[in-house]
């Protein structure tokens, strides 16, 4: 203590990160004060600790003034026993007494104090040392989930340009990158993506504007850098992302104009125009820009400080900004600047004031102007006379280059122009050039429309100048008008054609909006025509269609819903059937057109699929009565055959006598009944092989085969068949074999019967004593051909059909009974063994039916079912 005050050392926090107060007065040692800094609940620690070090100074002023007042009260304590004789020799006999007194009670005093204070710190203390390891365990638990999360944070102060960077690298950046790889972007992504990376800090610091943006790192790892400014600390975090939420960043990102598009957007208008790339780090000019740097004299407008100039002022003013009188080459210019996804475009705006334009202005200036512009324009002064014309206007109105010249009024150039039948055709043309030189009493610029008679079309605008006159400005509407006549006449033919479809066409934008949609479609799904004439969003008619048809009309739409915001890029076009509560099924189909719209097309098909289901179930009858008639066919046949086989053996017992012997009217009952056993048992054959056709199980059985046999097997079976007592007339039955046959290979069992069929048809139809003709001949190694002539009757146009389609029965009368079915087997047969049956008529009467069969059956695919159709 000195002069009764304490000497109290400066804040220094301790190892806990806690403030103490110490004393460092001599002799004195106490306890520091603790305070603890933090906001909520280490607030009032703080001030509570405040207050303690208040009472350590009162304490300490109180020892102070009672050491200095304490001989004092000890004289006046004893006072009172030397009142009696006061004097000043009592005085100091009793101050040795008053002195004792006062130290012994300030010590008392003293020592009460100090073990308060200490109890009161040493309790203060404990509750500062337990905040200060909570805290510790808070930041190190926070420590903890930024290393442990996939992102990298880093974070820049004003007061300095290092940056702290947390986070786990190696979660998110590519392997190998420390701490100085973070923000050197070119290490990990593409140069063009580094750069807009680079551009979005920039403005971030400097500015605060924040993003967000997704990137595929060199690695094909995608990447989300999101910037915001937070209290005072500029911030970029770098996470991991999904393919699908950088692809959509990405996509996002994309839509922003780049530079190739502004070049493109600006390379043909007048306005000066320069379109700095961040990836080049170069700037392109339009047409406009490069004439204005030759005016100037100069091979670039901007230098490179001008540009970084512009990006300074685009990050300060959030990417869009204009620097107002800027002088470039002794000329004042207004530079719009605005920024696209990979650097930024400025266009110069030349600032000129009328006086000082109207001063200094030349005619060689204005001409030069007026000649870079490819749109016909001429500039008049007050007195109506011309101060330039470009060459466009004199090709335009088709006159001579030195007709063209300054001090030339206008209603003369009016009147030359219409002697050359250029100017509208006006029935008073003195009113019509009247009206039209009111132009120099304007005050705002006027658009007119001429119609020349050449059908071209022009739009006039007529510009007042500030000093008196006017600039003409010929524009010629005639390919527009044109564009825009086919493009309406386009339009309504669409139009009709989409509201004369019978299904219903609903075309929605990216946006999720209806662009396009017919009349069809509100009666399909009872929407009203005036909602989808003001393009709706899909959910708004999604809740109008759940109105209409509560069943399931939200179904429905929500189900189309997911079809049309499908963003996927390499999403196909899709199809399906919409079965409605109502019982309607409407066929929808979703296209993807090349702009990014969704086509969504609704067809009714209810009455067509009943149809379908209808025919569907007849057929399925028809076949299963086919498949019947199969079984019933086979079933019956073999019936058949058990009391035939026992007919025939009786009546071969009765024809050989073995029952006794018969008379002649008995011999030849007995043969009628073993020829017509003979036909039956024919007919049942017949029947067996052509239900094994139609089945699609018939077998050839393949051998080789002789032609002369087989013949003799045809001709035996036809002799029994038309044995003596029948009511067949006797022919005449020649056979021609050519001896030169190649080897034929084939099943001989279904020759046989194809020969006895054709053979017994002929003589079905034979006159009497008429000619059967069997010739048999080969064409080539590869071919051999039956040919069966007759000169009896032509064939009736139902036998013929026969041959060539299935028998219907039809044949049942007299003679010619079983000749259908036995044609029918024939040419079933011949197709098995992959041949050909043709037959023409003969002149002047008879048939000729040719088979034509290949040499090698073998060869051919046999046993295909439905064959015989």
């Amino acid at each position: 203590m000195q002069n009764g005050t304490a000497a109290i050392s400066p804040l220094q926090p301790d190892s806990s990160g806690v403030y103490c107060i110490s004393d460092s007065t001599a002799g004195w040692v106490g306890t520091p004060s603790v305070i603890a800094l933090g906001g909520g609940r280490n607030k009032k620690r703080a001030v509570w600790a405040k207050g303690c070090g208040m009472r350590q100074a009162w304490l300490r002023k109180g020892v102070g003034f009672g050491v200095a007042g304490a001989p004092v009260l000890g004289l006046f304590s004893a006072f009172p026993a030397k009142a009696a004789s006061f004097s000043s020799a009592s005085i100091a006999g009793a101050a040795p007494l008053a002195i004792a007194a006062g130290v012994v009670g300030f010590g008392l005093a003293s020592a009460f104090l100090l073990i308060r204070a200490s109890r009161r710190d040493r309790r203060l203390a404990g509750r500062a040392m337990v905040q200060s390891a909570r805290l510790r365990a808070e930041l190190d638990q926070s420590q903890a989930i930024l290393e442990g999360m996939p992102e990298v944070t880093v974070r820049w102060s004003d007061a300095s340009t290092s940056p702290a960077i947390f986070g786990h690298l190696a979660s998110v950046l590519p392997s190998g990158t420390d701490h100085e790889g973070v923000l050197d972007f070119r290490r990990w992504l593409t140069e063009s993506d580094a750069e807009v990376l680079r551009l979005c800090v920039t403005r971030l610091r400097t500015a605060g504007e924040p993003f967000d943006i997704g990137f595929d790192m060199l690695d094909g790892r995608p990447v989300f850098a999101i910037g915001r400014a937070i209290g005072g600390f500029s911030v970029l975090r770098l996470r991991a992302g999904t393919d699908e939420a950088a692809s959509a960043a990405s996509i996002e990102r994309r839509r922003l104009a780049d530079c190739t598009t502004a070049e493109n957007l600006f390379a043909r208008l007048d306005l000066p125009t320069l379109v700095w790339s961040a990836l080049k780090g170069t700037a392109s000019a339009n047409r406009a820009a490069r004439a204005l740097a030759q005016d100037l004299d100069r091979e670039q407008i901007f230098s490179e400080t001008d540009h970084a100039s512009h990006l300074k002022a685009l990050a300060k003013f959030g990417g869009a900004t204009v620097l107002s009188n800027v002088e470039i080459g002794a000329r004042r210019f207004d530079i719009a600047l605005s920024t696209v996804s990979d650097g930024y475009v400025a266009c110069l705006m030349p600032v000129v004031s009328s006086a000082i334009a109207a001063a200094t202005t030349t005619v060689a200036e204005i001409g030069a102007v007026i000649d870079a512009i490819e749109r016909p324009v001429a500039v008049f002064d007050g007195r109506r006379q011309l101060i330039r014309a470009n060459r466009a206007y004199a090709e335009f109105w088709q006159l001579e280059a030195n007709y063209l010249k300054a001090g030339t009024f206008e209603q003369s150039m009016l009147d030359r122009i219409r002697t050359k039948g250029l100017l509208p055709a006006e029935v008073d043309y003195r009113a019509w050039r009247t009206e039209h030189l009111k132009s120099y009493a304007l005050t705002e610029p006027r658009e007119t429309l001429w119609h020349l008679p050449d059908g071209r079309a022009v739009n006039v605008s007529a510009v007042p100048m500030s000093a008196g006159g006017v600039i003409y400005v010929f524009n010629d509407l005639t390919e527009r008008l044109a564009l825009e006549t086919r493009y309406n006449a386009l339009n309504r033919v669409q139009n009709e054609t989409l509201n004369a479809l019978r299904e219903g066409v609903a075309v929605f934008g990216t946006n999720g909006r209806l662009t396009l949609a017919n009349p069809r479609l509100s009666s399909l799904f009872k929407l009203p025509i005036n909602v989808l004439t003001r393009h709706p969003h899909i959910d708004e008619i999604s809740a109008i269609c759940a109105d209409a048809m509560p069943e399931d009309g939200a179904a429905i739409w929500a189900n189309l819903k997911d079809v049309v915001i499908d963003l996927n890029p390499v999403r196909a076009d899709r199809t399906g059937r919409i079965r409605r509560a109502d019982g309607r099924l409407i066929d929808w189909a979703a296209i993807r057109l090349p702009d990014g719209q969704t086509m969504l097309t609704f067809s009714d098909v209810t009455e067509s699929a009943n149809y379908q289901q209808v025919l569907k179930e007849r057929n399925d009858a028809l076949v299963t009565a086919d498949h019947l008639k199969d079984a019933f066919v086979q079933n019956v046949s073999y019936e058949f055959r058990s009391p035939l086989t026992n007919i025939i053996g009786f009546a071969e017992l009765l024809a050989s006598g073995g029952a006794g012997e018969l008379n002649e009217r008995q011999k030849s009952y007995t043969e009628y009944i073993r020829a017509s056993s003979t036909t039956l048992g024919v007919l049942i054959d017949n029947i067996l092989d052509l239900a094994t056709v139609d089945a699609g199980i018939a077998q050839l059985d393949l051998a080789p085969q002789n032609v002369v046999a087989l013949v003799d097997k045809a001709r035996a079976g036809l002799a029994a068949s038309f044995a003596a007592g029948t009511d067949v007339v006797p022919y005449n039955l020649k056979i021609d074999i050519d001896p030169d046959l190649p080897e034929f290979v084939a099943d001989g069992t279904r020759l046989v019967q194809v020969l006895y069929n054709l053979l017994s048809s002929a003589a079905r139809y034979a006159t009497d004593d008429s000619e059967i003709h069997l010739r048999v001949t080969s064409r080539g190694d590869d071919r051999i051909l039956f040919i069966f002539e007759d000169d009896g009757t032509t064939l009736p146009a139902e036998v013929k059909a026969t041959l060539t389609q299935r028998f219907d029965g039809g044949l049942n009368e007299g003679r010619q009974r079983g000749a259908g079915l036995g044609l029918t087997i024939v040419r079933s047969f011949v197709h098995l063994h992959g041949g050909t049956l043709s037959i023409e008529e003969r002149d002047p009467r008879g048939t000729r039916i040719t088979v034509n069969l290949p040499a090698r059956c073998d060869e051919v695919a046999v046993s295909q079912p439905g064959a015989a159709e």
